[in-house]
């Protein structure tokens, strides 16, 4: 599986209405509003490269209103909660 991370600047009126739209791409797993130099970030899990450009430049980056972004590849994920519940199974 793909991770990616892609950070949004979007029109500043339109934030909610876009982070709406974008939770309704597929492959996109969650979408954020964040404080910082972006208002938006998206994690898109696939299951390849080409599936990962699919989504980003054929259907993300066509919404209206995205001034700018930056896509960042996972390479490795770490997470405490996902190594807490799976050490909790069965407790």
């Amino acid at each position: 599986m793909v991770v990616a991370i892609v950070l949004l600047k979007v029109e500043r009126k339109r934030v909610n209405e876009i982070a709406e739209v974008l939770s309704e791409v597929g492959g996109v797993a969650e979408v954020y509003s964040v404080s910082g130099r972006y208002d938006l970030v998206t994690i898109i899990r696939s299951k390849d490269n080409e599936a990962l450009s699919d989504v980003v430049t054929n259907h993300m980056l066509k919404v209206d209103g995205i001034v700018d972004s930056e896509t960042m590849l996972a390479f490795r994920g770490f997470s405490r909660h996902d190594l807490e519940s799976m050490f909790s199974i069965g407790a």
